[in-house]
């Protein structure tokens, strides 16, 4: 039994934060290091990111007058009181673009990642009342898995499809990042967090012959990486750490037969024509071309969700692969995302026959 992502749709905030955050940011990094941070950040490959985090008058961003964060760093509870209301929102936005494109009718499955909020009752259960799917729907609810949640909710859907053929499942993924801005002065958080915007993506997953079919899952573990990502739940929100060293990381471990090939699956590099990678930021994508000598072009589409919406943590895969869904057939893909630990997982994926 085959299982396939019939379609995949996406949805942003309309409140762009990207200029506002480096314009901020640059009052509080060291003067000796504002140069390194112009810099990095013309490099960093990023036009726009966005927020769920509203417009405050004419400066209009979260960090100007009147702004979420104008008096300092908020505490958790009102971080998540956002999350709480804004991330079903915006998910709910993410799967009426999805209904625009493909009939939702008789989900059976509802799966949901997101690392960047709590609440209970779980977004799960808020999203499913909200589009009125009976109460008979199964439903799942990954946290905290970071970057790569996203190879987990279809690798679970993938799962639930092959073992019940009459399975339809909703695959939801959504993160406010801009809700977790720190209180830092040191340059390398400060390029961490100009990184992240707030996004969702919503697909659909059946046993019907259209769109990709999800080929076999596969994961794996940079060994002495574990403290490279992380995130920590603090009383002014969940702090990232985000470690300059990642890409080089990656470049070294791709660079090793062994990892490369558990990092794709078995595949020779040569021989996919479809590469879905996150897009956690221009020199995480640069490490992965390099180390895999990849055409100039095969990571286009991962460059392009980039510019426009920054690294929306698990939606950014999501965002990837509608983009590949709308371009030519793929023979031989592969999607590909990092994360805390620092884990590589993935899977194989090919155009319907």
């Amino acid at each position: 039994m085959t299982a396939y992502l019939n379609a995949v749709a996406s949805a942003v905030p309309d409140h762009d934060i990207h200029a506002a955050f480096i314009g901020w940011a640059r009052t509080r990094v060291a003067p000796d290091t504002l140069r390194l941070f112009d810099r990095m950040a013309a490099r960093a490959g990023i036009g726009h990111r966005w927020s769920v985090l509203p417009r405050i008058g004419d400066a209009g961003s979260p960090v100007g007058p009147g702004g979420f964060y104008a008096e300092g760093m908020p505490g958790t509870a009102s971080r998540m009181a956002i999350y709480a209301e804004e991330a079903p929102r915006l998910a709910i936005a993410a799967i009426a673009a999805l209904a625009d494109r493909i009939a939702l009718d008789g989900i059976t499955h509802l799966v949901v990642a997101s690392c960047t909020g709590f609440v209970a009752p779980g977004i799960d259960q808020i999203v499913a009342q909200a589009i009125g799917l009976p109460p008979q729907v199964e439903r799942l609810l990954i946290g905290f898995m970071g970057c790569y949640a996203a190879v987990a909710a279809l690798r679970s859907a993938r799962h639930i499809v092959r073992s019940d053929p009459d399975a339809r499942v909703l695959v939801l993924t959504v993160e406010l990042s801009t809700l977790h801005l720190q209180d830092a002065h040191a340059i390398e958080p400060l390029l961490a967090m100009l990184q992240f915007g707030d996004g969702a993506a919503a697909g659909l997953v059946t046993a019907d012959p259209a769109g990709f079919a999800l080929d076999t899952p596969f994961a794996t573990t940079l060994p002495d990486s574990a403290e490279l990502i992380r995130w920590a739940i603090t009383d002014t929100g969940f702090a990232m750490h985000l470690s300059g060293a990642v890409p080089g990381r990656i470049a070294e471990a791709l660079a090793e037969p062994e990892f490369a090939a558990a990092a794709t699956g078995g595949r020779a590099p040569a021989t996919i024509d479809g590469w879905a990678v996150h897009a956690g930021g221009r020199s995480i994508l640069d490490a992965v071309e390099n180390a895999l000598h990849l055409a100039p072009d095969a990571l286009d589409d991962s460059r392009a969700v980039l510019a426009a919406n920054g690294n929306m943590s698990s939606a950014t895969l999501m965002f990837v692969l509608e983009r590949l869904l709308a371009g030519p057939r793929v023979e031989n893909g592969v999607a590909l995302a990092f994360g805390p630990g620092l884990a590589a997982e993935g899977f194989a994926f090919q155009s319907a026959a």
